[in-house]
């Protein structure tokens, strides 16, 4: 499958809060309730996409097929961690990739290292120190996913959806 990168913009945030909504509910769905589900779902609505896609302090890149179709993306911007890190930022300049989804089919093409490989040259470009993202403790494909390209454990994430506290772990890629 091939694809091509590009900095997503507010046109595109429709786009970006789909990929979201569909992938978050394929991959972790079925760990809630349908209620919970839908009122965490509703409470990433498109304007928070559009912001995101044109707040400086983030960046978000968009991998699409040759015909346009969107089929996944990734988002770098501001996350609150402090609390969970006990060494968090003592006079180092951090950022958080907060989403890398795809859709299913691009799954395997070489999008998700494609897009990872995006956001270490931009948090580099940023002059950013540490990039931090956390994951959910059974989510084993993205957790070997994420230590391939360098990162590793250092804490613990209580990640809320609805009245569910997912075990989700807190991963650091020293740049």
């Amino acid at each position: 499958m091939s694809f091509s990168l590009r900095r997503a913009g507010a046109a595109d945030a429709p786009a970006v809060c789909a990929l979201f909504h569909k992938s978050f509910t394929a991959t972790f769905g079925h760990l809630y309730p349908p209620q919970e589900l839908a009122g965490f779902l509703a409470g990433c609505p498109v304007e928070r996409f559009r912001a995101e896609c044109t707040d400086p302090e983030f960046a978000v890149m968009l991998g699409e097929a040759a015909d346009g179709t969107p089929l996944g993306y990734c988002t770098l911007g501001p996350y609150d961690l402090q609390g969970h890190i006990p060494e968090l930022l003592e006079g180092r300049r951090w950022w958080v990739l907060r989403q890398l989804y795809l859709d299913e089919p691009a799954k395997g093409s070489g999008l998700a290292d494609a897009l990872m490989q995006w956001a270490v040259s931009e948090a580099r470009a940023r002059q950013v120190q540490d990039l931090y993202l956390t994951v959910w403790i059974e989510n084993h494909r993205a957790r070997r996913f994420y230590e391939r390209h360098g990162f590793h454990e250092v804490g613990k994430y209580p990640y809320v959806v609805g009245n569910t506290v997912d075990d989700d772990r807190i991963l650091r890629l020293t740049l």
